[in-house]
């Protein structure tokens, strides 16, 4: 019998595969809810639902070369966390004290939702230099993993 991967090795492939489905032109990430080693939500990152996906309407950001972590606002998308988020409240889906997978470090407008939100641990596969988002969860008490 094959060796089988840990839990966090499994709910993060399932992110990465997860991610496969972006639609970002900079960054494809993955995210995934998972309570009680159970998967209840997941997001990538893209466009809204039933609007033009960035491939055919362009990048503001990157057309304005705006560095990566800055000016979320103008941005086309949702990020990987916010559509996890999403797609458990319109299924009725309870998140609070979950862990979340995911593909990269959440920027801190994610992180202020993920506190919000009842997240409680956050296992990660790569990270991303935003300091603040990094704060948030320490004084939020989010345990953070990176594998």
């Amino acid at each position: 019998m094959a060796d089988r991967p840990s839990w966090d090795n499994y709910f993060m492939e399932i992110a990465r595969v997860v991610a496969t489905r972006s639609t970002c032109l900079r960054r494809s990430v993955g995210a995934v809810l998972v309570l009680e080693r159970r998967l209840l939500a997941t997001g990538y990152n893209g466009t809204p639902s039933g609007l033009i996906h960035c491939h055919e309407a362009g990048c503001t950001r990157e057309r304005l070369k705006i560095p990566s972590g800055e000016r979320h606002e103008l941005c086309r998308g949702l990020h990987a966390e916010q559509n996890a988020i999403i797609q458990a409240a319109i299924h009725g889906v309870a998140i609070k004290g979950c862990r979340l997978y995911s593909t990269t470090f959440p920027c801190v407008v994610c992180a202020k939702m993920l506190v919000n939100a009842g997240i409680r641990s956050i296992c990660l596969s790569s990270d991303y230099p935003d300091a603040l988002a990094k704060e948030i969860f320490s004084e939020a008490g989010v345990i953070i993993d990176q594998l």
